[in-house]
Protein backbone atom coordinates (compact mmCIF):
# COMPACT_ATOMS: atom_id res chain seq x y z
CA UNK A 1 0.00 0.00 0.00
CA UNK A 2 2.67 2.40 0.52
CA UNK A 3 4.65 1.87 -2.57
CA UNK A 4 1.47 2.11 -4.39
CA UNK A 5 0.50 5.34 -2.34
CA UNK A 6 4.59 6.73 -3.27
CA UNK A 7 4.30 5.87 -6.89
CA UNK A 8 0.55 7.71 -6.98
CA UNK A 9 2.13 11.15 -5.42
CA UNK A 10 5.24 10.82 -8.11
CA UNK A 11 2.84 10.44 -11.11
CA UNK A 12 0.93 13.44 -9.67
CA UNK A 13 3.92 15.41 -9.43
CA UNK A 14 4.87 14.37 -12.98
CA UNK A 15 1.22 15.58 -14.23
CA UNK A 16 1.76 19.31 -12.45
CA UNK A 17 5.16 19.43 -14.29
CA UNK A 18 3.03 18.75 -17.36
CA UNK A 19 0.56 21.18 -16.64
CA UNK A 20 2.79 23.75 -15.72
CA UNK A 21 4.99 23.46 -19.51
CA UNK A 22 1.36 23.93 -20.43
CA UNK A 23 0.61 27.03 -18.87
CA UNK A 24 3.41 28.36 -19.99
CA UNK A 25 2.78 27.66 -23.27
CA UNK A 26 -0.64 29.23 -22.83
CA UNK A 27 0.64 32.61 -21.90
CA UNK A 28 3.87 32.78 -24.42
CA UNK A 29 1.14 32.26 -27.14
CA UNK A 30 -1.17 34.15 -26.33
CA UNK A 31 1.42 37.21 -25.96
CA UNK A 32 2.32 35.90 -29.31
CA UNK A 33 -0.88 36.06 -30.72
CA UNK A 34 -1.79 39.83 -29.34
CA UNK A 35 1.23 40.64 -31.07
CA UNK A 36 0.44 39.46 -34.59
CA UNK A 37 -3.09 39.68 -34.47
CA UNK A 38 -2.29 35.96 -35.10
CA UNK A 39 -5.77 33.93 -34.90
CA UNK A 40 -4.36 30.78 -35.44
CA UNK A 41 -1.91 31.22 -32.34
CA UNK A 42 -5.41 32.17 -30.85
CA UNK A 43 -6.53 28.60 -31.25
CA UNK A 44 -3.54 27.37 -29.95
CA UNK A 45 -4.11 29.09 -27.07
CA UNK A 46 -7.64 27.51 -26.68
CA UNK A 47 -6.63 24.26 -27.34
CA UNK A 48 -4.23 24.66 -24.55
CA UNK A 49 -6.79 26.08 -22.02
CA UNK A 50 -8.53 22.81 -22.74
CA UNK A 51 -5.73 20.56 -22.17
CA UNK A 52 -5.12 22.18 -18.82
CA UNK A 53 -9.05 22.08 -17.89
CA UNK A 54 -8.77 18.41 -18.62
CA UNK A 55 -5.65 17.88 -16.57
CA UNK A 56 -6.52 19.81 -14.04
CA UNK A 57 -9.69 17.21 -13.77
CA UNK A 58 -7.56 14.16 -13.45
CA UNK A 59 -5.71 16.16 -10.84
CA UNK A 60 -8.50 16.43 -8.75
CA UNK A 61 -9.66 12.96 -9.12
CA UNK A 62 -6.32 11.64 -8.46
CA UNK A 63 -5.94 13.90 -5.06
CA UNK A 64 -9.49 12.73 -3.87
CA UNK A 65 -8.87 9.16 -4.59
CA UNK A 66 -5.97 9.31 -2.42
CA UNK A 67 -7.48 11.62 0.42
CA UNK A 68 -10.37 8.80 0.36
CA UNK A 69 -8.47 5.31 0.31
CA UNK A 70 -4.94 6.24 1.83
CA UNK A 71 -5.73 8.44 4.46
CA UNK A 72 -2.68 10.28 4.42
CA UNK A 73 -0.66 12.52 7.33
CA UNK A 74 1.55 15.24 8.32
CA UNK A 75 4.14 15.55 5.40
CA UNK A 76 1.86 12.76 2.80
CA UNK A 77 -0.84 14.96 3.69
CA UNK A 78 0.61 18.32 2.61
CA UNK A 79 2.03 17.01 -0.67
CA UNK A 80 -1.76 15.75 -1.66
CA UNK A 81 -3.48 19.35 -0.66
CA UNK A 82 -0.89 21.03 -2.26
CA UNK A 83 -0.76 19.48 -5.24
CA UNK A 84 -4.96 20.06 -5.59
CA UNK A 85 -4.19 23.97 -4.87
CA UNK A 86 -1.35 24.46 -7.43
CA UNK A 87 -3.52 21.97 -10.07
CA UNK A 88 -6.24 24.76 -9.33
CA UNK A 89 -3.46 28.04 -10.15
CA UNK A 90 -2.36 26.31 -13.04
CA UNK A 91 -6.14 25.92 -14.29
CA UNK A 92 -6.85 29.31 -14.03
CA UNK A 93 -3.92 30.59 -15.59
CA UNK A 94 -5.19 28.58 -18.59
CA UNK A 95 -8.60 30.47 -18.08
CA UNK A 96 -7.05 34.19 -17.94
CA UNK A 97 -4.36 33.05 -21.28
CA UNK A 98 -8.36 31.86 -23.05
CA UNK A 99 -9.72 34.84 -21.65
CA UNK A 100 -7.11 37.10 -23.14
CA UNK A 101 -7.50 35.22 -26.92
CA UNK A 102 -10.74 36.34 -26.49
CA UNK A 103 -9.85 40.24 -27.55
CA UNK A 104 -7.52 39.10 -29.91
CA UNK A 105 -10.71 36.67 -31.64
CA UNK A 106 -13.13 39.60 -31.56
CA UNK A 107 -10.69 41.86 -33.00
CA UNK A 108 -9.34 39.58 -36.12
CA UNK A 109 -8.02 40.91 -38.58
CA UNK A 110 -7.41 43.54 -36.81
CA UNK A 111 -5.03 44.30 -33.98
CA UNK A 112 -6.58 44.54 -31.11
CA UNK A 113 -5.27 47.74 -29.97
CA UNK A 114 -2.88 50.64 -31.80
CA UNK A 115 0.72 50.33 -31.31
CA UNK A 116 1.56 51.60 -28.63
CA UNK A 117 -0.91 49.95 -26.23
CA UNK A 118 0.52 46.84 -27.80
CA UNK A 119 3.91 47.19 -27.06
CA UNK A 120 2.38 47.79 -23.12
CA UNK A 121 0.28 44.74 -23.33
CA UNK A 122 3.14 42.63 -24.98
CA UNK A 123 5.37 43.71 -22.47
CA UNK A 124 3.05 42.72 -20.13
CA UNK A 125 2.63 39.23 -21.50
CA UNK A 126 6.22 38.52 -21.99
CA UNK A 127 6.63 38.94 -17.81
CA UNK A 128 3.59 36.67 -17.50
CA UNK A 129 5.05 34.08 -19.29
CA UNK A 130 9.10 34.38 -17.79
CA UNK A 131 7.10 34.27 -14.08
CA UNK A 132 4.80 30.75 -15.28
CA UNK A 133 7.67 29.44 -16.80
CA UNK A 134 9.84 30.41 -13.53
CA UNK A 135 7.76 29.14 -10.84
CA UNK A 136 7.23 25.73 -13.19
CA UNK A 137 10.81 24.92 -12.46
CA UNK A 138 9.82 25.09 -8.76
CA UNK A 139 6.94 22.85 -9.37
CA UNK A 140 9.34 20.11 -11.42
CA UNK A 141 11.94 20.52 -8.63
CA UNK A 142 9.91 20.59 -5.65
CA UNK A 143 11.88 23.07 -4.20
CA UNK A 144 11.01 26.33 -3.16
CA UNK A 145 12.76 29.67 -4.88
CA UNK A 146 12.23 32.56 -2.86
CA UNK A 147 9.89 34.80 -4.44
CA UNK A 148 10.96 38.77 -3.71
CA UNK A 149 7.89 40.64 -5.43
CA UNK A 150 10.00 41.71 -8.05
CA UNK A 151 7.21 40.02 -10.86
CA UNK A 152 4.43 41.42 -9.14
CA UNK A 153 6.35 45.05 -8.65
CA UNK A 154 7.37 44.88 -12.35
CA UNK A 155 3.87 44.24 -13.12
CA UNK A 156 2.40 46.94 -11.26
CA UNK A 157 4.51 49.43 -12.84
CA UNK A 158 3.54 47.86 -16.05
CA UNK A 159 -0.05 48.29 -15.07
CA UNK A 160 0.67 52.35 -14.45
CA UNK A 161 2.44 52.43 -18.07
CA UNK A 162 -0.45 50.56 -19.72
CA UNK A 163 -3.20 53.35 -18.11
CA UNK A 164 -0.71 56.39 -19.13
CA UNK A 165 -0.70 55.07 -22.62
CA UNK A 166 -4.36 54.96 -22.40
CA UNK A 167 -4.82 58.29 -21.48
CA UNK A 168 -2.05 59.46 -24.11
CA UNK A 169 -3.49 57.81 -27.09
CA UNK A 170 -7.10 59.00 -27.35
CA UNK A 171 -8.67 55.51 -27.10
CA UNK A 172 -12.11 55.89 -27.03
CA UNK A 173 -13.38 54.79 -23.20
CA UNK A 174 -15.54 51.62 -24.44
CA UNK A 175 -12.24 50.22 -26.37
CA UNK A 176 -9.59 51.56 -23.27
CA UNK A 177 -11.53 49.20 -20.85
CA UNK A 178 -11.42 46.50 -22.90
CA UNK A 179 -7.64 46.52 -23.59
CA UNK A 180 -7.15 47.05 -19.84
CA UNK A 181 -9.12 44.42 -18.81
CA UNK A 182 -6.68 42.15 -21.55
CA UNK A 183 -3.91 43.85 -19.39
CA UNK A 184 -5.26 42.55 -16.32
CA UNK A 185 -5.42 38.85 -17.44
CA UNK A 186 -1.67 38.81 -17.91
CA UNK A 187 -1.48 40.92 -13.88
CA UNK A 188 -3.22 38.06 -12.78
CA UNK A 189 -0.95 35.14 -14.30
CA UNK A 190 1.36 36.87 -12.40
CA UNK A 191 -0.60 36.70 -9.51
CA UNK A 192 -1.32 33.14 -9.53
CA UNK A 193 2.11 32.23 -10.37
CA UNK A 194 2.91 34.09 -6.63
CA UNK A 195 0.70 32.22 -5.16
CA UNK A 196 2.11 28.65 -6.52
CA UNK A 197 5.58 29.86 -5.22
CA UNK A 198 3.57 30.58 -1.76
CA UNK A 199 2.29 27.07 -2.13
CA UNK A 200 5.93 25.28 -3.04
CA UNK A 201 7.34 27.07 -0.42
CA UNK A 202 4.28 25.40 2.07
CA UNK A 203 5.12 21.96 0.17
CA UNK A 204 9.24 22.34 1.63
CA UNK A 205 8.93 24.29 5.01
CA UNK A 206 5.32 23.89 6.02
CA UNK A 207 4.78 27.28 6.25
CA UNK A 208 1.57 28.06 4.93
CA UNK A 209 0.13 30.00 2.20
CA UNK A 210 -1.67 33.04 2.71
CA UNK A 211 -4.88 31.62 3.17
CA UNK A 212 -7.70 31.93 0.10
CA UNK A 213 -6.93 31.99 -3.61
CA UNK A 214 -7.56 34.32 -6.70
CA UNK A 215 -11.08 35.03 -8.29
CA UNK A 216 -11.51 32.93 -11.71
Amino acid sequence: MRTQFTLELVALANDLTLMSRVAHDATERVTQAVAGADLATTYEVFALDEQLQKMFAACESRTMVLLALQAPVARDLRHVVTAIQVAGELSRIGRRTETAGQYVYRAHPGMVAPAPVIDELVSMGTLASTSVARVGASVASGSFVADDGADAAAMDALCKQLRTVLTDSGVRAEAAIDMALLGSQFQRCVDHAARIARLIRFLDTGIPPESGSLPD
